[in-house]
């Protein structure tokens, strides 16, 4: 029988001996623990409250050639607003009209002037001036130029633009509008957190069978998550956080912030069962399942803070806000959980299991009867599984396995890319003003190139740039030069013969990338750079591609190693790796088939479907890892402590289901449901990586940790728990399983052995 006695003969503080004292003194101090907690939530609101607005979105790649470009820009050509909203409205002739004839033209003209009006609006160029006109003569467009970022534009700015295209179609006139001051046409929004806390509650409620311990979790998650989002709103405009950043750490500190209170009230909850007086329940149960809630949140902020070696500053705001959260939402599950345990201590009990606790307390006969009643109670539903998948396990392993391979087989065509007015709904004006310009300008007209030129003479160098780019295969046309008031530095815009998106605009952005060192001997330019939406995407992707790698070892290395720590064995947390990469190759391959190839698009509200989010993968291994390593410690760590306290392999395993098996596969059911809400927003990468990261933790939760998990355990025996001699030695004892804290013999009943046989 496995034992452990070094566990005991430390003699420092282990982590769940802290635990169990923090845990005891929110029990008992729980007026001074709910006050403090209050305080700090009104405090971060009240600062949130008073601090400046939050700074504009911004998208920047340190060290890349566009961002380069982008950045001379702007000091070259202050005058130009590189950062101001702009809008291009396009209008085309009714039937067989020329948009050139008397009438028509003066009708374009009246739009010009209407939109020059409207407010904030910096400039209207003449389009018939500037030749913005097609070669067929239907269609034109406007260059629209404000004084100010999009995010700054008043309803006055929208309103304005609106009501002038709106008057202009009175007149019979084709008229759309994309860019980023056109106005996003809404539908539903802001009630994911809304739905996702209603069907948790749902949940809680059938998992508990009271009110009171339902309610708990969801206190905490809105406490915990209200004073991460309000941290972050008061700290926005001193470290720069836009309003987006704080959508991540929602998504994330809500889903862990209601897994980890339930971990602990479920826990309480057991200890009460098997004995124990109150407060010592509340000790033991922060003990060990706050021990367990420490280490999976260590493993989500791993994951999440681990986004910063992408080197794009948007994802790294985005992932350590997320990871702050998280770190909130585990100092509340182990303070403030205990804390409204000790204000409910009994009526967080199912109401069946009160009786013995209130009222007069139970004779021996009683209490006889009634642990007869319990010797002979079946097995739950988790340790019937448990035993079924430890009878068949090479059956249930192929199932597994097989079954997420099969979904994740897409995800083999997964086509990344950017947002764009391209991939809008159809009906949206966006699109519509995009179909337009394509089909009239040709299809690189959406997404032209721009080649920076810098020289002494700068008006020579650009001549020879722009008269060399003109013989390149690919360009279909090249603008004139336009120079900064400096004389310095011109900028020379390309229009692709082939469409954004298209792989041969990618190879041409290559190829005049190439040339770009030659040009530059022969031209005179002392420095030629070439940027532009294609080229800020290949730029991006490789970005990404670069850190794909650095990021997943950092990540997977360091959580293998706390999962070391945390279950002192080798293979547990190989297996948990192992498992991770499964169930996330199966949640990429459903969402290439439903946002990429379109399979129940309908259902989930994709009106056109796409290549998927560049940044989703990455994203979507960070937040999956952390969430897929909750499930494991969750788990596993019960099966841990049963196996250090004596249990056979497989005993630890049913105990670790018959305890944990319900708990887990409700939080799976809370956390996609908490994901599934954000599938109803309006933002494209809200509801992509909302429906990915619901399918991750269905597939992880539900085959990989409580199918292929078990059934490695059954295969695999001792040999789970094999940890090298001298690692053993090596490695700091944590005692996650409470060693210390129950010192009991092991008492594992007849009905387990029975379940494994």
């Amino acid at each position: 029988m496995p034992t452990h006695h070094h566990l005991t003969d430390r003699t420092f503080p282990t982590v769940a001996t802290f635990l169990s004292h923090l845990g005891r003194f929110a029990f008992r101090r729980r007026g001074l623990v709910v006050v403090l907690w209050l305080l700090a939530l009104f405090g971060a609101g009240f600062a949130a409250s008073t601090a400046p607005a939050p700074p504009a979105d911004t998208f920047s790649m340190p060290g890349t050639e566009s961002q380069k470009a982008f950045d001379l820009l702007q000091r070259k050509f202050p005058d130009a607003r590189a950062d101001g909203a702009t809008a291009r409205v396009v209008i085309r002739a009714p039937g067989a009209e020329k948009i050139t004839s008397p009438t028509r033209k003066a009708q374009v003209d009246r739009l010009v002037a209407d939109v020059a009006k409207a407010p904030q609006v910096a400039g209207v160029p003449d389009p018939f001036a500037a030749n913005a006109v097609s070669g067929d003569r239907t269609t034109t467009y406007a260059y629209v130029t404000y004084e100010t970022k999009a995010t700054e534009l008043t309803d006055a700015a929208r309103k304005g633009l609106d009501d002038a295209m709106e008057r202009a179609r009175d007149t019979g006139l084709v008229v759309e509008a994309g860019g980023d001051a056109v106005r996003i046409e809404q539908t539903m929004g802001g009630t994911g957190e809304q739905i996702g806390i209603l069907i948790s509650a749902v949940v809680l409620l059938l998992t508990f069978g009271s009110l009171i311990a339902a309610g708990m979790p969801l206190l905490t998650a809105l406490i915990g998550v209200g004073i991460g989002i309000s941290g972050i709103t008061a700290l926005g405009s001193t470290l720069g956080l836009s309003s987006t950043t704080s959508t991540l750490a929602m998504m994330i500190g809500l889903a862990v912030a209601i897994d980890y209170a339930l971990f602990i009230v479920s826990r309480y909850r057991s200890e009460i069962a098997e004995g124990r007086e109150r407060a010592e329940a509340a000790a033991c149960a922060v003990g060990t399942a706050g021990s367990a809630v420490v280490f999976a949140g260590l493993t989500v902020i791993i994951a999440l803070a681990g986004l910063a070696v992408v080197n794009v500053p948007m994802l790294t705001k985005m992932g350590l806000t997320a990871a702050g959260t998280v770190a909130v939402a585990v100092l509340v599950a182990i303070t403030f959980v205990p804390a409204l345990l000790g204000f409910a201590p009994v009526r967080v009990l199912a109401r069946r299991d009160r009786k013995q606790y209130t009222g007069k307390p139970l004779s021996k006969r009683q209490q006889r009867k009634a642990d007869k009643r319990a010797a002979r109670r079946r097995p739950n539903l988790g340790a019937r599984w448990a035993g079924l998948v430890l009878r068949h396990p090479v059956a249930v392993l192929l199932i597994g396995v097989v079954g997420l391979g099969t979904v994740a087989v897409p995800a083999a065509s997964l086509e990344l890319g950017l947002p764009g007015e391209g991939t809008m709904a159809p009906h949206t004006t966006q699109r519509k003003a995009y179909d337009m310009l394509s089909g009239s300008f040709g299809p690189g007209f959406n997404g032209p190139l721009t080649v920076t030129v810098e020289a002494k003479d700068v008006k020579t160098a650009a001549e020879r740039v722009r008269t060399a780019l003109k013989e390149v295969h690919g360009v279909d046309a090249v603008s004139p030069a336009t120079t900064n008031p400096s004389g310095d530095t011109a900028l020379v815009n390309v229009v692709p013969s082939t469409g954004p998106t298209d792989t041969r605009t990618e190879e041409l952005v290559r190829t005049l990338r190439g040339m770009a060192g030659g040009l530059e001997s022969r031209t005179g330019a002392t420095e030629i750079m070439v940027a532009g939406q294609t080229a800020m995407f290949i730029d991006f992707s490789q970005t990404l591609d670069d850190a794909l790698l650095p990021y997943l070892g950092l990540v997977v290395g360091l959580a293998f190693l706390l999962l070391m720590l945390v279950f002192r064995s080798v293979l547990v947390p190989l297996k948990a790796a192992l498992g991770f990469l499964l169930s996330v190759g199966a949640a990429l391959g459903a969402v290439v088939a439903v946002f990429q190839w379109g399979w129940l698009a309908g259902l989930v509200g994709v009106d056109q479907p796409g290549p998927v989010m560049s940044t989703l993968p990455i994203f979507m291994i960070g937040v999956v890892f952390g969430l897929a390593m909750d499930y494991e410690v969750f788990l596993v760590s019960r099966m841990r402590e049963a196996y250090v306290h004596g249990a056979r392999p497989g005993e630890a395993v049913v105990t670790g289901f018959r305890y944990g098996g319900r708990v887990v596969g409700a939080a799976a059911i809370i956390m996609t449901s908490v994901f599934s809400g954000f599938i109803m927003e309006d933002n494209d990468f809200v509801k992509m990586i909302g429906f990915g990261l619901a399918a991750a933790v269905l597939f992880d939760a539900f085959v990989i940790r409580m199918a292929v998990v078990p059934a490695l355990f059954a295969l695999l025996g001792r040999s789970a728990w094999w940890l090298p001699k001298w690692l053993d030695r090596l490695l700091p004892d944590i005692d996650v399983e409470g060693e210390k804290l129950t010192r009991r013999p092991a008492a594992h009943s007849a009905r387990e052995s029975h379940l494994v046989g």
